[in-house]
């Protein structure tokens, strides 16, 4: 066979599902994940006169820019390739726009956007001067995809096109945290979390969804937000899915420390996450020597998963247990600030002053991790009879 013919037979056969309305057939056909993007009978110097008059449109379009990218990715030029995806996202668009009651077209739009960020992340690998905008433009691109997907509100139920914001929202959210513009998630986890297709959304998608909501929610220190969604982003992920379990962990491990439930052995070997267990012991016996050597042992690690910062945090807790041992000791309400600073020095804090301890104590007061008051006049912490030291997973 010819290699005109070739390429003439893949324009028939993509028109011919476009005429069918077959939306996962077309997505397949337009996807650069799919065996044909191998097929050289499918380059060709002149790809625009070949398919311009031999199909309709606006599906002609389409082909172009997905068999200019497929050129471009086969060349290695990523960046010519982001824009022959971008320019099919926007042919995309027209066609959800042109489709009125209609959603049989979001496989399509699925594969296109996925395949913008993909192309997208290759792109901005090779030009890292652009600094995430390349990344940023191609979110502007799913941006229109998902206005599209939000504004049909006066189709049935079963055919509007609102069943594909979620998808979209998730590759919005992961360039989001890829480029590091995680305010730019609100107005998206806004439009998801007031759509009444929650429950009729695919339970991955659901998945994918609560798991970025969940890490936004712990860089937002809203600690029991972020417990609940990554609680549900593990506990339905497939068992299977032990890479995608473990990534949940990751996130959801130190969220859980910091609100006083502290993992398993078992757990953490499971999952290849022992540098949590290192943790356990340490924040649990206040000892904040030990929590500054863990912390420089894996410190590769923390950063490289994002949460070095939200580890650190845990010291908080660790001087909440520490000054409760100090208060089990004393067995008083009334328990000098010179004994907390003792207890200071002996776990390594050497050169903390007076000031310093009444700092730390009032911290713990304020967020609730010790009940009482500080009296300054006679250097004493005064704390409640009753719950002088509430349970952390209790706030």
């Amino acid at each position: 066979m010819t290699s005109t013919g070739t390429l003439n037979q893949y324009i028939q056969t993509v028109e011919r599902m476009y005429r069918l309305s077959e939306g996962d057939e077309l997505a397949r056909l337009i996807s650069l994940r799919d065996p044909h993007v191998t097929n050289r009978n499918l380059r060709s110097s002149d790809i625009a006169s070949l398919v311009e008059g031999n199909c309709v449109a606006p599906i002609d379009e389409i082909i172009i820019c997905h068999l200019l990218c497929v050129k471009a990715v086969i060349e290695k030029d990523y960046l010519a390739a982001y824009s022959h995806q971008s320019q099919c996202v926007v042919s995309v668009v027209k066609v959800l726009m042109s489709q009125k009651d209609q959603n049989w077209c979001l496989p399509l739009m699925y594969t296109t956007c996925l395949d913008l960020r993909l192309v997208a992340q290759k792109a901005e690998a090779t030009q890292p001067q652009s600094n995430g905008k390349i990344l940023e433009k191609a979110a502007e691109s799913l941006l229109s995809c998902f206005r599209v997907c939000c504004a049909d509100n006066r189709t049935s139920e079963e055919d509007t096109k609102r069943h594909g914001m979620l998808y979209l929202a998730n590759q919005l959210l992961k360039v989001y945290f890829r480029i590091n513009k995680l305010h730019l998630c609100k107005p998206l986890i806004r439009a998801i979390d007031s759509s009444s297709l929650w429950y009729q959304f695919p339970l991955a998608q659901q998945i994918t969804y609560r798991y970025f909501v969940g890490r936004k929610a712990m860089f937002d220190s809203e600690y029991q937000a972020a417990n609940e969604y990554l609680s549900f982003a593990f506990e339905n992920c497939h068992k299977k899915s032990h890479k995608n379990k473990r990534l949940i962990l990751t996130y959801l491990v130190p969220v859980k420390m910091l609100l006083g439930y502290m993992p398993t052995k078992q757990l953490l070997e499971k999952y290849n996450l022992l540098q949590f267990w290192d943790l356990v012991s340490v924040v649990k016996n206040g000892d904040l020597r030990g929590i500054d050597s863990v912390m420089e042992k894996h410190e590769k690690f923390f950063i490289s998963a994002g949460i070095y910062l939200i580890v650190e945090k845990l010291k908080i807790t660790a001087y909440r247990n520490l000054f409760r041992k100090v208060f089990l000791v004393e067995n008083t309400h009334q328990i000098d600030i010179a004994s907390f600073q003792a207890a200071l020095q002996v776990m390594g804090e050497k050169d903390v002053d007076t000031d310093e301890t009444q700092c730390i104590v009032a911290n713990l007061i304020y967020q609730g991790k010790i009940k009482g008051y500080i009296s300054y006049q006679h250097k004493k912490v005064v704390v409640s009879k009753q719950t002088a030291f509430p349970p952390l997973s209790s706030m």
